[in-house]
């Protein structure tokens, strides 16, 4: 199965290139950008990210000043932005008191002390503490979106039904344990999904072709 992956991987890798994921100028900034993704285009976000920059709050110390009626209209590109802003302020109040301020030390925790902390961060499930733990802190941690689920059950990989954790397992457990691949991994996936693997199937074109889950 790892075989089977890793030529998975090449084939949407020679397709796109290297894609860079995540884009942002700081750990932090990824960190807002997750939050801020959740049920929304990333295009919708890079607005919100500008406001906020614009505004100059897109850092720690800006964002724990910044009341949530000050970002509500900041981020009100990026959708539900009244809820988005008190997710903002609970992980900005979260790492006050448990790192004060200090992202390196929740980057020094162990993948699952760190994992373990941020999925009680209210707002915080495990899609946006993974992609905070992979693409900011630098963990080894697969993550899984909607366009995993789609992708590889439609190729016969994983059954319609797997949940979060039933999928994270599969990748986590025939793949190298390597930062850079997961990264890039994912960001393969997620250009496939948008590109072709999309509620209407556009396969014609698609670098995964007719693959075979089984044997």
């Amino acid at each position: 199965m790892k075989d089977k992956l890793l030529t998975i991987f090449n084939k949407m890798h020679n397709h796109f290139g290297d894609l860079h994921w995540w884009p942002a100028d700081t750990p932090f900034e990824v960190i807002i950008g997750a939050i801020l993704t959740q049920n929304t285009a990333w295009t919708n976000v890079e607005k919100a990210i500008a406001n906020l920059k614009n505004s100059r709050l897109m850092d720690y110390a800006g964002l724990k000043t910044a009341k949530e009626e000050e970002l509500s209209p900041l981020i009100r590109p990026a959708g539900y932005y009244n809820q988005k802003a008190k997710k903002i302020k609970n992980f900005i109040r979260f790492l006050e008191q448990d790192y004060t301020g200090d992202l390196d030390g929740l980057k020094k925790e162990s993948l699952g002390v760190a994992r373990e902390k941020l999925l009680k961060v209210h707002g915080v499930g495990p899609e946006t503490a993974d992609s905070i733990l992979l693409y900011a802190l630098e963990k080894p941690i697969f993550v899984v979106d909607a366009y995993t689920k789609r992708i590889f059950s439609r190729h016969g990989f994983l059954p319609q039904m797997a949940d979060y954790h039933f999928v994270q397992d599969f990748f986590m457990e025939h793949l190298p344990q390597d930062v850079k691949l997961f990264n890039e991994y994912h960001a393969q996936i997620v250009y496939t999904g948008k590109n072709f693997c999309r509620s209407k199937q556009m396969c014609e074109g698609c670098p995964l072709g007719i693959l075979k889950g089984e044997g």
